[in-house]
């Protein structure tokens, strides 16, 4: 009875173990994750708010799932170069400015990216340096 108990405490370890271990993608989305949030609230936040909820007709949502797939190449500019004239987002108009954001490294801009594209009711997957490096090589 005793050496039962012992093995399935064991094999219950054992399996929590295993549950608990992350590959090593994950492990690398969780720290893009975690850095871009960081930075989200230093860069992003006092104008797009704490929910990516923008603000009325000035600056626009980050909770646009579709906008945010679609843009997904220009992002990276926008952050690096910012943003000026029209632009449409969830059937609304905005027009205005969105100041470059050139003191970030593109590794920063990734991680950006990572926590905005994943947050907000965004689910797009790691943005890593290699996609954002190739992304602003092609800025307009």
């Amino acid at each position: 009875m005793k050496l039962a108990f012992i093995t399935g405490i064991g094999l219950l370890v054992i399996a929590a173990l295993v549950a608990s271990c992350q590959s090593d993608e994950q492990v690398e989305f969780n720290r893009y994750y975690s850095g871009g949030s960081v930075l989200y609230l230093a860069h992003c936040q006092n104008c797009h708010g704490e929910k990516g909820e923008g603000l009325q007709a000035l600056i626009p949502p980050l909770t646009d799932s579709v906008f945010m797939k679609q843009s997904r190449a220009s992002l990276a500019c926008y952050i690096k170069n910012g943003l000026k004239g029209k632009i449409a987002i969830a059937g609304r108009e905005f027009e205005g400015e969105m100041p470059a954001a050139a003191d970030l490294s593109p590794i920063e801009v990734a991680k950006v990216l990572t926590y905005v594209t994943n947050s907000f009711g965004n689910k797009q997957g790691l943005v890593n340096l290699q996609q954002v490096e190739a992304n602003l090589k092609n800025c307009k």
